[in-house]
């Protein structure tokens, strides 16, 4: 099959599904790699086609990266979408994992926050060349 075939019979390149899915070429090469994505089909001439399952795919995948999940997470959210007998509390434990490990990032930027926050308090921003800001930095923690 030539890729005007293809086309003709609803496939898309690899351009045209980034397009649609909203997610880049390499991307899609990278997804393939880590099989989260199925192998495509070929032209004759060796070019990738997709197909609407496959842009659908590449549409969840988007949005589970968006949502930050780990390309580990989104592998088992995808094995749970395409079993139809799956549980949803199968679902749900992925989902709470993922919160509990951003309520841990965000507490730790909150602290970077705070710790920020009382440096530049204490950093006087003049001419002088003194800057606690500078010394935590440097200082040796164990």
């Amino acid at each position: 099959m030539e890729l005007a075939d293809a086309r003709r019979a609803g496939l898309y390149n690899i351009g045209e599904a980034a397009k649609r899915s909203g997610v880049n070429a390499k991307m899609i090469r990278h997804y393939e790699s880590l099989r989260l994505l199925r192998k495509p089909k070929r032209t004759a001439s060796g070019y990738r086609v997709y197909d609407d399952k496959d842009v659908h795919t590449l549409r969840f995948i988007r949005r589970a990266r968006d949502l930050g999940f780990s390309m580990k997470e989104v592998g088992r959210l995808l094995t749970l979408w395409q079993d139809r007998q799956r549980a949803s509390a199968e679902v749900r434990k992925v989902a709470q994992g993922h919160i509990s490990e951003l309520d841990r990032k965000i507490a730790e930027m909150q602290g970077m926050r705070r710790t920020l926050v009382s440096l530049v308090e204490h950093c006087h921003g003049d001419s002088r060349p003194e800057c606690p800001i500078l010394d935590d930095l440097a200082a040796v923690r164990h």
